[in-house]
């Protein structure tokens, strides 16, 4: 190999790490590609959180899920951003009509889940117990909170990983309600 070439490889390098590097600063962290989108909802059945001791515990399952625009949060009390979150999602949950807010308890305590939802209020019309995170496998969850759009046959349409907020819901989820009711 002669010195010329050895000089240029090293040049190349550099010009193709910065090619990586820019486009991954271009990409949105928040737009995670999902095999699911446009696709059914995963079969499930699990318990659901049921909010007093006293209360019988009661099966959900995917076939519950329809006939309704549906928001499925997947959220736990050890998670960070899902307390920045949640009262984004009390808000907005009682001011949008036509749209039921799911929640799905990501491996989480479940008396910590029941006193977080006590103290600070609850969005959820129903509550899904994914204690081993089966749930969040079958969704392609990669953490909390990720948030998944849902037609009334059980399509899923849109797919959020990251905290939901006012900018996030008016510029991205009421379009794609919109679109879709």
């Amino acid at each position: 190999m002669n010195k010329r070439a050895l000089l240029i490889i090293p040049g190349l390098f550099f010009i193709a790490m910065l090619g990586l590097l820019l486009f991954g600063l271009g990409r949105n962290p928040n737009m995670v590609p999902s095999a699911l989108v446009n696709r059914p909802l995963p079969e499930f059945s699990l318990p659901g959180l049921k909010l007093n001791a006293s209360a019988a515990t009661s099966l959900i399952a995917s076939e519950d899920l329809l006939g309704g625009i549906r928001i499925i949060n997947f959220w736990a009390t050890w998670c960070p951003p899902c307390h920045i979150e949640h009262p984004y999602l009390v808000e907005i949950s009682e001011r949008e009509k036509g749209v039921s807010f799911i929640g799905v308890n990501y491996k989480d305590d479940l008396d910590e889940a029941r006193l977080f939802l006590e103290e600070k209020g609850s969005p959820f019309e129903k509550i899904i117990v994914d204690l081993d995170g089966s749930l969040g496998i079958d969704f392609g969850v990669a953490g909390a909170p990720e948030t998944f759009i849902v037609d009334s046959f059980g399509m899923i349409r849109y797919r959020h990983v990251g905290v939901i907020n006012h900018q996030i819901w008016e510029e991205t989820f009421a379009p794609v309600i919109s679109r879709i009711k």
